[in-house]
């Protein structure tokens, strides 16, 4: 027989099989990578399961002890995925740090806040959402938490999913509140505490908005408006970093270091003063020596910016380390001490173990999970350069200072959103106004069509839109889902604890 592999058809055929090997090698390159992240999630929640198992061999309820461990690391691997967009992003979005950089830094200063600082004692249950007396007895109790952190974590997982950056803390609140509903009935509610968190979702985003925009406005007309742009910014930097300095000092005295020292308000203030005027005198000299040789244009000024933006990520990062991720793993800081014990109406502590998950679930949710929300928080609501992602962190210390002080619960994930928000519609309002101080005329939207009508605005109005829903409905959809996991977990498992 006739050897045929120089025939054209054979190469042909050779050919076209190639190809769709090709094809089917780059469509398992593309879906694998998904799957090994989740494969990778899948093991660290059974390590977080054995875990609990080698530590609780001997406690009666060791079962329920497992399966909360594993709820646990699955709701600190969608703090990871969720949470922390909301403190890098808006550095990778102003290119001030790369994605693999701001996933480095936020992993070791998140774990750094939860170990060092997080954890101190969750009074009651979820900040007395539900008093624990209302529960009839431990099982119930047990399986409430389990409701509450199941349904967290599977609404910010849905969340993440589907690009929307919500509060853990606020969908842990919901989670506990449907369960205690349905355990214990309305009457079990601490409806003032769930009327202040409501108020949150309209106080958090709109003062973060608005201190943002405060400070955009005040480096827009101090800096950038300037007809000599480094001169302005020799002044004005050093300035800035100092307040950007002392307002994180008091940031940490209040919030990021109560596990080791209690500090009060008056006190953390007089802390973020003196610090934040040392840091203005020793950056003078700092940012004069960094502006040498620097062109009169806006390109030179996001240098300066770029490194004070960087800290403030990092300083973010370990607060909400210390603050939020406490918040997060209560529930099961609270199935361990009341399976171990069987005392469910004390306080809880949190042990080391329980937030070393946390810590880890974090790092690994941010390093898997992570960069679809940084670049969609950073990036596709409104673009951002170092001086406006500058603004979104500072405003995010000063908001939670104020909140402190007025006694109103805020939402970090609410506030460093809606400080973006407050950039981008200021640019709005400022370029318009802008438009009409120079006497140029601004078309009427009726002769735009619409999708150059969208182009021009410099807020996306349907992320806009997308993330208030997602704040509106957090509370509320954590609790029925929590509410049906409760009854469901009741139906099938009464009886065996």
């Amino acid at each position: 027989m006739a050897n045929n592999d120089h025939d054209p058809r054979h190469l042909e055929t050779l050919d076209r099989d190639l190809g769709r090997l090709s094809g089917v090698n780059h469509a398992t390159s593309y879906f694998g990578h998904p799957l090994t992240n989740i494969g990778i999630s899948l093991i660290f929640i059974v390590l977080a399961g054995l875990v609990a198992m080698v530590l609780f061999e001997n406690t009666a309820n060791i079962l329920i002890v497992v399966i909360a461990a594993g709820l646990g690391a699955y709701m600190a691997l969608n703090i990871g995925a969720n949470d922390v967009a909301n403190n890098m992003g808006p550095a990778v979005g102003a290119n001030a740090l790369s994605m693999g950089g701001a996933i480095a830094i936020a992993a070791i200063f998140e774990s750094a806040g939860a170990l060092l600082a997080g954890g101190d004692v969750v009074s009651t249950v979820a900040k007395g959402i539900i008093a624990p007396e209302n529960m009839r007895t431990t099982a119930i109790f047990i399986f409430a938490m389990l409701s509450a952190l199941l349904s967290a974590a599977l609404w910010v997982n849905l969340a993440t999913w589907v690009g929307a950056p919500v509060s853990t803390t606020h969908s842990v609140v919901g989670g506990v509140m449907g369960a205690g509903i349905a355990a214990a009935g309305f009457a079990a509610v601490n409806w003032p505490t769930m009327y202040k968190i409501a108020a949150s979702w309209v106080i958090s985003p709109v003062l973060g908005g608005a201190i943002a925009a405060l400070f955009l406005w005040l480096i827009k007309s101090r800096i950038i408006y300037q007809s000599d742009k480094i001169s302005a910014a020799k002044k004005w930097v050093p300035f800035l970093v100092g307040i950007m300095g002392g307002a994180f000092a008091a940031y940490l005295a209040l919030k990021g270091i109560k596990k080791i020292i209690k500090i009060e308000f008056s006190t953390a203030l007089m802390i973020g003063l003196a610090i934040g005027v040392v840091i203005w005198l020793v950056m003078i000299p700092v940012i004069k020596k960094q502006a040498e040789g620097l062109e009169n244009r806006n390109r030179s000024l996001k240098i300066l910016f770029g490194i004070p933006l960087v800290v403030s990520a990092a300083l973010l990062s370990f607060a909400h380390g210390a603050n939020d991720v406490a918040n997060a793993v209560g529930p099961l800081a609270a199935i361990v001490q009341a399976s171990s014990s069987g005392s469910f109406v004390s306080a809880v502590s949190i042990p080391l173990w329980v937030m070393a998950i946390g810590a880890l679930g974090i790092s690994f949710g941010l390093f898997l999970f992570g960069p679809k929300l940084i670049r969609m928080v950073g990036g596709q609501i409104t673009k951002l350069n170092p001086m406006r992602a500058y603004c979104v962190a500072l405003s995010a210390a000063i908001t939670v200072i104020m909140a402190s002080w007025l006694g109103l619960p805020v939402s970090s994930t609410h506030i460093a959103v809606g400080g973006v928000f407050g950039v981008g519609f200021f640019r709005e309002w400022d370029a318009q106004r802008r438009m009409r101080l120079a006497q140029v005329k601004i078309p009427s939207n009726k002769n735009i069509r619409v999708e150059e009508r969208k182009r021009r605005k410099l807020v996306r109005r349907s992320h806009f839109l997308t993330i208030i829903a997602a704040w509106v409905i957090t509370v509320p959809a954590a609790a029925c889902l929590s509410s049906i996991i409760f009854y469901s977990i009741n139906y099938f498992f009464a009886g065996s604890i």
